[in-house]
C-alpha cells in the first residue's frame, strides 16, 4: 500500500520519515518554516554587515588626525601628555579625528575602532579613545572596561559638553581636543573634583525637572496600563496575539550604544611609528556629544 502524506507533506509512517529530523512533528501552526526563513535572513544580514566592515585608519601614533583639523603644536602637546600618562599609569589614551563615520553613528564607529586598535593593556582594558568626526559634528569619549568606574559616563559627558563642544562651535578643534584631553587625564589621575562638581549640578537640575514631570508621567503610565488591561481582558488567542507565527526576535542588547559588548574585534596593533595597541577592549562605556 503506498504511503499516504499529511497536509504538511510528511509520510504518516514514522519509520519512513527522514532520519535527520527523527519523529518530527510540525508545531505552532506551521511556524517552523517561517522561523527558518527568519533565521536564514538574520544569518545573511550579519554576513553582509561583516563584509561591509568599516574602513578604519591605521594606528600610527597617539594622535591620528585623519581629518586634518589639528595644528602641529596641538598634536605634539596631546602626544606628549598621552605618552606621559601611559608611562606613569599604563593607561593608553589615543585621539583620533576621522574624515567620515561612513554612514554610521559615532557610538558604533568608536567602539569598533577601539576594538580594532585594541587600546589599553589586555588584562586591564585601560584604554581611552577620544574620537572626533568634524563632518558629522560628533565627538565621543570611548572608555575601556577597566576604566569605566573611574572615567564614568557622567564625567565623560561633562568633559564633552563643557570643555570640548564650546570650542568646537567656534571652529577651534585643536583647543577643544587639548582641553578634553586635559579633562580626561585629570580624572584618570585622581583629580576629578572640578568635573564632579559639574556632574552634581547637572544631576540636581535633572532631579528638579523630573520632580516637576513625575505626576504627569505617573498618570500617563497608569492610563497606558489600564488601557492595555481593558483591551486584552478575557484571555484567549485574541488577547495574547495571534496563535502561531514567529515571536519577536531580540538581537543582543545595545544597538544604539555601539553594539554594547559586541562589535568587531579584528586587527589592531599597527606598527607605524613604533606605537600599537596593547590588546585591550571596550564595551561601549563613555559618552557622546555634538555641536
Amino acid at each position: 500500500m503506498p504511503l499516504r502524506h499529511s497536509k504538511r507533506g510528511w509520510p504518516n509512517n514514522p519509520e519512513t520519515e527522514p532520519a535527520l529530523f527523527g519523529r518530527f512533528t510540525p508545531c505552532c501552526n506551521g511556524a517552523f518554516v517561517p522561523g527558518l526563513l527568519v533565521a536564514g535572513a538574520i544569518v545573511l544580514w550579519f554576513a553582509s554587515f561583516a563584509l561591509a566592515a568599516l574602513d578604519f585608519p591605521a594606528l600610527t601614533g597617539r594622535v591620528v588626525d585623519q581629518a586634518g583639523v589639528m595644528n602641529a603644536t596641538s598634536r605634539a602637546n596631546v602626544d606628549a601628555k598621552s605618552k606621559e600618562l601611559e608611562e606613569k599609569s599604563g593607561i593608553q589614551l589615543v585621539v583620533a579625528t576621522v574624515k567620515s563615520l561612513q554612514g554610521g553613528d559615532i557610538e558604533t564607529y568608536a567602539n569598533q575602532l577601539f576594538r580594532f586598535w585594541k587600546l589599553g593593556e589586555a588584562k586591564k582594558n585601560n584604554g581611552v579613545l577620544l574620537l572626533v568626526a568634524p563632518t558629522e559634528h560628533k565627538v565621543r569619549i570611548e572608555v575601556g572596561y577597566g576604566l569605566e568606574g573611574t572615567l564614568t559616563d557622567a564625567l565623560s559627558s561633562v568633559i564633552i559638553s563643557s570643555a570640548i563642544v564650546p570650542r568646537f562651535k567656534t571652529g577651534d578643534f585643536s583647543g577643544g581636543i587639548e582641553r578634553g584631553v586635559d579633562g580626561i587625564i585629570s580624572v584618570l589621575s585622581g583629580d576629578s573634583a572640578e568635573w564632579q562638581r559639574k556632574v552634581n549640578v547637572r544631576t540636581d537640575e535633572s532631579s528638579t525637572d523630573f520632580d516637576k514631570l513625575f505626576p504627569l508621567l505617573f498618570f500617563a503610565v497608569l492610563f497606558l496600563v489600564m488601557w492595555y488591561l481593558i483591551r486584552h481582558a478575557g484571555g484567549g488567542p485574541g488577547a495574547g496575539g495571534r496563535r502561531g507565527g514567529v515571536g519577536p526576535i531580540i538581537l543582543g542588547s545595545g544597538w544604539g550604544g555601539g553594539f554594547g559588548g559586541g562589535g568587531f574585534s579584528g586587527g589592531g596593533g599597527f606598527d607605524g611609528g613604533g606605537f600599537s595597541g596593547g590588546g585591550g577592549s571596550s564595551g561601549g562605556g563613555g559618552a557622546s556629544g555634538g555641536w
